[in-house]
């Protein structure tokens, strides 16, 4: 919470008025984000990068497990999705205090016509889940199967 000094003025609708949609239109952003979160919920932040082998994805999940991660592939379509769930009791003489935490995501990426689909491989380490999708080589293009529609 931030407290802001005010000056003595007098109450007047517009001074009032004016502050109001002042605090409204130009929060801070940090306040914007938090009521984001609250909203919608949190998503992580992803990196995409490429070279001439591979297509690199990293996601920031610090605090997860990897076994908490699902990543599937269906109809060109990858999924990355985690959830965690923890229960934390304590208790004293004279009260007992439980708190539960919940948290997930899932995130979808439309893959590229030349990613190789049955050779991505993934790994968690430091926060960091990597995953990296190998690129058809032009040969293997060549022989793609194409349909032309009469």
């Amino acid at each position: 919470m931030t407290l802001v000094r005010k000056l003595n003025k007098p109450f007047t609708f517009n001074n009032d008025f004016d502050q109001f949609f002042n605090d409204f239109f130009y929060a801070p952003s940090a306040a914007i984000r938090e009521g984001k979160k609250k909203m919608f919920g949190e998503v992580p932040a992803v990196n995409i990068s490429e070279d001439d082998n591979n297509f690199d994805i990293s996601v920031a999940v610090p605090g997860m497990n990897k076994e908490d991660f699902n990543i599937s592939i269906d109809d060109g379509v990858m999924t990355i999705s985690a959830e965690t769930k923890s229960e934390n009791e304590e208790k004293e003489e004279n009260f007992t205090r439980r708190e539960y935490n919940y948290s997930s995501f899932e995130r979808r990426f439309t893959l590229p016509e030349n990613a190789k689909e049955d050779a991505v491989e993934a790994s968690y380490k430091n926060g960091i889940l990597k995953i990296q999708i190998p690129k058809l080589m032009e040969d293997e293009q060549k022989n793609k199967k194409v349909i032309t529609v009469s």
